[in-house]
């Protein structure tokens, strides 16, 4: 998992230079949003439970 503090400079100048959106930003920087990441996990888990059915 990433450290949202490691990559919020770069966010930040993305957001207020380039004018992005925080979601754009995190895009640019091949970051997943922490929607997306929990979405992954979900799956997994579900995939994973229908392996012991």
């Amino acid at each position: 998992m990433v450290n949202d503090t490691t990559y919020s400079m770069a966010i930040d100048l993305l957001c207020c230079h380039l004018g992005l959106s925080e979601d754009e930003a995190r895009d640019q920087l091949g970051l997943e949003s922490d929607q997306a990441l929990q979405q992954r996990i979900t799956e997994t888990q579900e995939a994973l439970l229908g392996l012991q059915d």
